[in-house]
């Protein structure tokens, strides 16, 4: 029943006559409590969830006044329970908590209990969109194909998916073959305002992507978390977070002629990333952001956690209402969301002096230039006219010092590509490229790609602009590119670059230029709606001449699922050692990340992306060099093709046409035989049927409805030791599995055969694959074994060298603990929690760096992992730590938020020291999901009480 905690209890006027009630904010500051309206627009609408859900048990009335008197400075202590109004989910993501959530109405049913008490308390929908890969490209059945193979490897998976969506009520799906989550998301799944039992309230929402905060663009505050918090929001529990620091961002000028919003968005990664907003909520404002287009801000939102912020948000005003009947909400829906906002007063951008922030900090739009950020993290941007003056002095530069480490006369070096037939029989290709070379290469003249895949990978497509041999081969240098791909929501939801890249690709065909043979080239657009309106502009056939042929609706080289290379450059660029480099419109650009075998990864805009995919290498200046020569002859500039503002504002138009969104999301299983033909189990309990895909995960054996105590950790092993800047995916890598792997040899032991092995990515939902492929990242470097990588490690006190899991599994038998030590930013990365569930499985008590990612510490704790946090200057570094030591962690009996806890080192001869450690444990209902073993625990706990 609804309350009238400080007669805020209101009515609102709708369109037809109709009449709601809603929960004022300003009658919240007209009682006292405030003046909510100089707090930031995204501190508010949080604010409306606690006042609307305050039931005096798990929201108070103490959370509500606290959180109204919010100060801009003031210490963040306490913690704000919110409640969303609904749950996203993508399926690499979706369906370990699918797994997780049949594994606890099992556990139910085994207890005597009412599986039927797990189930989702607000709607959720799960989008698949990580699962397609570009096996298939360049030609125009690549999209046919590639759904072909996408639901011939991921079968299993669907037909859990489809239980799932019989078992839960509140449980909807988008299938494969629609868009990327934050796309669908941004176009389709997000109405505005929700109303239940008579209340009118805000979209908000958390999602199991980081990249979640896409949704900030249209004044949605949401953000991602992992999958086992999102289950606990799913059940019941607030979203616990310490309440925030808002920077303001207050942008002014408008963007140059020739500017996209992919500089944009980089420029102010980069400026937030130096600017230390980690952890804080971002909130734009000022006349600048109000120039926007929505898309742009969708863009500067989703990349919130490459610059590190928990959202970078916008508030609502008239271009929002007008984005949501260009993209097809109903006029009912669209008055109903303005009415809500202007009655709150939260409509209209802020201008400077309106709003109180913690800090403030701007962007002149005017000084934004056209730009890449690479090779390595997103932060790291580099102007268009100094792209190839940093790649050389990279690479060069001493490894230590985020170099290659190589020597500048081999950027001169050409390496030639040989033939399948000619190929080294003895060459290790670390992708699933390396599995058998039985067949011949496709010679010169071939129709591009026409015969793309063998075994499961490509082959080689025919010479356009290298020259051959006469015996077909060319060759390869560092440098060169060998993936181009338009890919992710980011730059995706987009038109304004979609549009662009299709005019670049259409000059550039008229004026006679190609795609070099080496490049392999994708379009994987977030939504249908893209490749709608570049067929109705006429464009989507010259980006087809260039190779860009439509190759998925799915995140694809975004996240990794770039697809294997042919072998012959896969051998030549391993064998050879070969810097060479990708270029895609993503958001993401870690090494190994695209393709295990390409280090230097750009991210770019559209345009940009097939601009370089004619220039073929990085060491190109465009800024100064041709792209290449016409059928004339004659040198084309990118300045010759670049589209003008008013070419691509001319078509705008055409990608803001309400009718084919309504259309094209209207029914979204019509005319898809792959889902429709998958068949699946019925029941409210999975039967779980033996599968390498699905598996009834381990977090639940011996449940019982008290935790067990925890005690001191003592004489534990170093598992690992890292550097910097470990993300999610050097912990739990989402790409291929190598048959010598500890997942490979698993598989293989299983009856699996290689060309079935698919990713880890697809495996989420076994627990004995995943668990196997913890810390396996190919290019992940344990500091143990100095100049080693991949996932190995030395067993103590024997010193013996083996993978980190069998090291793990003998620790576990031997009933020792373990830990590992990191640097900065642990965890950083997409909002993957198979990182801190393996994490748990290979028996890791707790993770010591010397600071953590926001989703991954959340996600540690939640699986009941101690993260511990050096203070000052500590480091493994300064503390000498080798590995060969063994540690306690004293002052655990008694845990309290942010307590200092202390680490004894004891070396191999006997000596001790002890240091302080930060428990990164910051609120009390962390505290209680770290006693009762991991969130999902408490939750059950909670249920079966209730």
């Amino acid at each position: 029943m609804a309350h009238n905690l400080f007669n805020t209890l209101k009515e609102l006027s709708l369109p037809r006559g109709k009449k709601a009630k809603y929960y004022s904010l300003p009658a919240l500051e007209a009682a006292g409590l405030g003046r909510i309206s100089r707090l930031p627009i995204s501190i508010r609408i949080v604010l409306e969830a606690v006042l609307r859900n305050c039931d005096n048990r798990k929201v108070t009335e103490a959370h509500v006044k606290r959180l109204a008197d919010w100060q801009p400075t003031a210490p963040r202590l306490d913690e704000i329970p919110f409640v969303v109004s609904r749950i996203v989910l993508q399926d690499f993501t979706g369906v370990p908590l699918l797994v997780d959530l049949a594994a606890m109405r099992s556990t139910a049913k085994k207890m005597g209990k009412d599986p039927e008490m797990v189930e989702p308390l607000v709607p959720v929908d799960l989008v698949v969109d990580h699962s397609v890969q570009v096996d298939y490209y360049g030609t125009d059945d690549a999209l046919k194909l590639n759904m072909e193979m996408e639901f011939h490897r991921n079968r299993e998976r669907y037909q859990f998916i489809k239980w799932g969506m019989q078992a839960f009520d509140t449980f909807k799906v988008v299938p494969p073959g629609i868009g990327i989550v934050h796309q669908v998301n941004l176009e389709y799944l997000a109405r505005g305002v929700h109303e239940k039992e008579g209340i009118l309230y805000p979209d908000t929402l958390v999602g199991t992507d980081s990249h979640t905060t896409m949704i900030n663009g249209i004044g949605v505050v949401g953000w991602g978390v992992g999958g086992i918090e999102a289950e606990a929001g799913m059940l019941g529990q607030p979203v616990y977070f310490l309440t925030p620091d808002v920077v303001g961002v207050n942008l002014t000028g408008k963007l140059s002629t020739g500017v996209t919003a992919t500089d944009l968005v980089l420029t102010v990664t980069e400026l937030l990333r130096k600017s230390g907003v980690v952890g804080k909520f971002v909130e734009f404002f000022g006349e600048g952001t109000a120039s926007l287009t929505v898309p742009d801000r969708a863009t500067i939102g989703n990349m919130a956690p490459e610059y590190g912020a928990t959202m970078g948000f916008f508030p609502v005003d008239d271009a929002t209402v007008e984005y949501f009947r260009g993209t097809g909400r109903s006029e009912e829906e669209v008055a109903a969301f303005q009415s809500y906002f202007k009655a709150q007063e939260l409509y209209g951008v802020p201008r400077k002096g309106e709003i109180d922030y913690t800090r403030e900090l701007e962007l002149d739009l005017s000084t934004v230039k056209p730009s890449l950020a690479g090779p390595r993290r997103p932060q790291d941007r580099i102007e268009l006219d100094n792209v190839k003056a940093r790649f050389t002095e990279l690479f060069s530069r001493p490894v230590m010092q985020g170099g290659y480490g190589r020597d500048a006369a081999a950027l001169k070096l050409r390496y030639k590509v040989h033939s399948i037939e000619e190929s080294d029989t003895g060459a290790e290709v670390a992708d699933s490229a390396s599995a058998e070379r039985n067949t011949a290469a496709v010679r010169p003249g071939t129709e591009r790609n026409i015969t793309e895949m063998v075994n499961n990978r490509p082959i080689l497509a025919p010479a356009e602009a290298p020259v051959y041999g006469a015996n077909g081969l060319f060759d390869l240098a560092h440098a060169d590119i060998l993936i181009a791909a338009i890919t992710s929501c980011t730059n995706t939801s987009n038109p304004s670059v979609l549009l662009a890249a299709g005019l670049l690709a259409k000059k550039a065909v008229e004026k006679g230029l190609s795609v070099k043979c080496h490049i392999k080239t994708s379009l994987a657009p977030g939504s249908r709606v893209v490749t709608e309106y570049l067929r109705e502009t006429g464009l989507l056939p010259y980006l087809d001449k260039l190779g860009f042929n439509l190759a998925g609706y799915g995140c694809t080289t975004c996240i990794g699922n770039s697809g294997p290379l042919s072998v012959p450059i896969e051998e030549t660029v391993v064998s050879n050692d070969l810097v060479c480099a990708a270029v895609l419109s993503g958001n993401r650009n870690f090494e190994a990340r695209i393709h295990p075998n390409i280090r230097a990864n750009f991210l770019a805009s559209p345009p940009l992306v097939v601009a370089y995919a004619l220039a073929g290498n990085m060491l190109k200046d465009l800024t100064a060099e041709p792209l290449g020569y016409g059928e004339n002859g004659q040198p084309v500039w990118l300045a010759d093709i670049w589209p003008r503002d008013d070419e691509i504002q001319s078509l705008m138009k055409f990608a803001a046409n309400g009718e084919t969104f309504r259309r094209l999301y209207s029914n979204l299983t019509q005319d898809h035989p792959l889902w429709n033909d998958i068949s699946s189990v019925s029941g409210e309990v999975y039967d779980w049927p033996k599968s390498t895909y699905i598996a009834e995960p381990p977090f639940f054996q011996d449940f019982s409805l008290q935790p067990r105590p925890h005690n001191e950790i003592r004489s534990a092993r170093a598992l690992a030791i890292f550097g910097d800047s470990v993300t999610t995916d050097h912990i739990s890598p989402a790409g291929s599995i190598k048959d010598t792997s500890p997942a490979g040899k698993y598989l293989l032991s299983s009856g699996v055969s290689k060309p079935d092995f698919n990713s880890y990515g697809a495996r989420r939902g076994n627990h004995e694959v995943m668990m196997r492929g913890t810390f396996a990242n190919v290019r992940i470097k344990n500091l143990m074994i100095p100049g080693s990588e991949g996932g190995i490690t030395l067993h103590q006190p024997d010193g013996e060298q083996m993978s980190i899991y069998d090291a793990a599994m003998r620790y576990v038998a031997d009933d020792i603990p373990t830990v590992v030590f990191g640097g900065e930013e642990y965890g950083s990365g997409s909002s993957r929690d198979w990182a801190a569930k393996g994490t748990q499985l290979l028996g890791v008590k707790a993770v010591i760096a010397k600071s953590f990612e926001r989703i991954h510490r959340s996600n540690l704790i939640g699986m009941g992992v101690l993260p511990l946090q050096f203070k000052g200057d500590d480091s493994v570094e300064s503390l000498g730590i080798q590995g060969n030591e063994a540690f306690d962690i004293e002052g655990l009996s008694s845990i309290r938020p942010q307590q200092d806890v202390t680490l004894v080192i004891r070396d191999n001869t006997g000596s001790r020291r002890e240091i302080d450690l930060l428990c990164r444990i910051d609120t009390g209902i962390e505290i209680d999901y770290y006693q009762h073993g991991g969130i999902l625990p408490y939750v059950l706990r909670e249920l079966m009480k209730a």
